[in-house]
């Protein structure tokens, strides 16, 4: 496997990485263009652990991205008495929270506090490889993690707007109830279907109007869950938690006024998509 290969084998979860430091897809993408770059420059055969070392290239491009956009200073980090290991009640409510409110509570936090939770707690690099990315030793990396990690599960987890409209839009589709349907969809609903879907799985391109849309979704969604496609409120269908296609969808005033399909597999792979 040549280079190139192992770098794509890498992109996503670099990508990952990067929106949850940024919070911008298309800073995101800067970033992990900009591993791809320096890997070029230093020259795959002197590097040792492929994933590992473009981690750590990921993380300090975000990290000196972050500095450079001057909204905040770096602050001394004094040591904390070591925080006490959360029970499994505590791991299931950060791990809500962090889809949620994730992005909104790393804008409260130093690009060091930010960089050391997103790697260790959400990718489980461990904090002597985390310690070189953010200069500090494992101990007071260990400490940055700590106080980010108490942010977050000090953040309310607070639902997107639209999710109710969501919630009982999928579970009138999977129970077949055509009148929910019909009033939680705006009466010019649209659909909209990529061509991939069109020709793999012979999807409309586009239907229009609530009677017709509540008909195709009646007894749908069985394996389709709420989801935040790329930071927007969506829905994603993973038969057997593989993603087969993502709805984004546009809610207002309490119904549904447009959905967009997107099924093409390289496209998918290029998205973040994170379960609500």
């Amino acid at each position: 496997m040549d280079v190139q290969e192992r770098f794509e084998q890498n992109r996503p979860r670099l990508r990952a990485v990067a929106y949850r430091m940024l919070g911008s897809a298309t800073e995101a993408d800067d970033a992990v263009q900009e591993s791809w770059l320096r890997l070029n420059r230093t020259g795959a055969d002197r590097v040792d652990n492929l994933d590992a070392w473009l981690t750590t290239v990921v993380g300090r491009v975000c990290l000196d991205m972050l500095r450079s956009r001057g909204s905040r200073h770096e602050v001394t980090i004094t040591p904390d008495q070591p925080a006490a290991k959360p029970n499994p009640e505590d791991e299931a409510l950060l791990a809500d929270s962090v889809g949620l409110a994730l992005l909104v509570v790393l804008e409260t936090l130093t690009p060091a506090e930010r960089l050391a939770f997103v790697l260790h707690d959400l990718f489980a690099v461990p904090f002597d490889e985390v310690a070189p990315i953010v200069g500090r030793t494992p101990d007071a990396a260990r400490q940055l993690a700590s106080r980010a990690r108490r942010r977050v599960r000090a953040q309310p987890a607070e639902r997107p707007a639209g999710r109710e409209v969501v919630d009982a839009f999928l579970a009138a589709s999977r129970n077949g109830e055509f009148e929910t349907l019909l009033s939680l969809l705006d009466p010019d609903v649209r659909l909209r279907v990529d061509a991939y879907g069109q020709e793999q799985l012979a999807l409309p391109a586009e239907m229009q109007g609530s009677d017709a849309l509540a008909r195709f979704f009646t007894g749908k969604a069985r394996n389709a869950l709420p989801a935040l496609v790329d930071g927007s409120l969506g829905i994603r269908v993973a038969p057997g938690d593989d993603t087969l296609l993502v709805i984004t969808l546009t809610v207002t005033d309490g119904r549904i006024t447009a959905f967009d399909a997107i099924t093409d597999t390289a496209r998918l792979r290029a998205m973040e998509i994170l379960p609500l």
